[in-house]
């Protein structure tokens, strides 16, 4: 029976990526700062950082008691740094409430007017990386698709030929690295470079 529960529900919780940018001088931070005092509470929240779960599941990781972890749970949720992500069943049919981190990262800013700014920053960074990580796939996918005619043989020339050295390299290259990973680091150190030169 828990074997059938457990496959039912076996999906992943899925939490809020968007960045949390926090004025240092705002009662919203005062409240984050405290709630993560206790060294407790920290290893919850790391905990949920990992792989979000019930209470259960996070005092069976701690060795603690249920009871401490639901304790912990209402002061990170009253700070909003932890939130109900999904709901699971028990072998008995009981609801159990699955926690997540509330959002990921966390970022303090000492200047209030620079708050806005830092957090369209953090947005359009995520949002390029996001594109960047589709056309890496997409010259994965370019390149195997280009490579595979040469390795089974399809259109192959004589050995002898430059064209059969050009394939033969080509294939070696691809195959030793590939090409959306490298496509990925290089368009990285372009932006890195643009970004530095203007600075």
């Amino acid at each position: 029976m828990s074997g059938l529960i457990d496959r039912i529900q076996d999906r992943t919780a899925r939490t809020d990526e968007r960045p949390r940018v926090l004025d240092v001088d705002e009662a919203e931070a005062d409240a984050v700062i405290d709630a993560l005092s206790s060294e407790t509470r920290r290893a919850v929240f790391r905990t949920l950082f990992d792989d979000p779960g019930t209470a259960s599941d996070v005092a069976d990781r701690l060795d603690t008691s249920v009871q401490n972890v639901h304790y912990h749970l209402s002061t990170l949720t009253e700070a909003e740094l932890v939130e109900a992500v999904d709901t699971r069943y028990s072998e008995k049919g009981n609801e159990m409430t699955v926690y997540g981190p509330a959002s990921d990262p966390i970022v303090f800013v000492g200047n209030r007017d620079i708050g806005p700014h830092v957090r369209r920053s953090l947005t359009d960074v995520v949002a390029g990386l996001g594109v960047l990580g589709l056309a890496s796939v997409l010259v994965q996918w370019g390149a195997k698709r280009l490579v595979a005619p040469a390795a089974t043989g399809i259109g192959v020339v004589e050995p002898a030929s430059r064209s059969a050295a050009d394939s033969t390299l080509a294939t070696l290259v691809f195959t030793a690295a590939e090409p959306g990973v490298l496509f990925f680091l290089g368009c990285l150190a372009v932006f890195g470079l643009v970004a530095y030169v203007r600075e």
